[in-house]
């Protein structure tokens, strides 16, 4: 397994979006976007991993807190870089 993560920030921290992506194989299998507030299954098996994440209450409140915890705690670290580089 692999995931690849990213922030997606518009208007600062105003409107935060939250992708990650989980790849077997170099196949992309499961996504999760906190606009769509769950797991999506890409693949048949994806949509197994997808229910059964999506089943878990502990996951679901774990991958929601992200938001805050990973997009919008690192934004005010990450910001004078990323801007001052463009």
């Amino acid at each position: 397994w692999m995931f690849k993560s990213e922030c997606r920030f518009i208007n600062g921290t105003e409107k935060v979006r939250y992708v990650v992506r989980y790849f077997y194989n170099g196949e992309k299998l499961v996504r999760y976007d906190s606009d769509v507030g769950r797991y999506v299954g890409l693949t048949p098996y994806g949509e197994k991993v997808a229910l059964n994440w999506n089943s878990d209450p502990a996951e679901m409140e774990h991958r929601r807190a992200a938001v805050n915890t990973v997009c919008r705690n690192n934004y005010e670290a990450s910001t004078p870089f990323l801007v001052e580089r463009r």
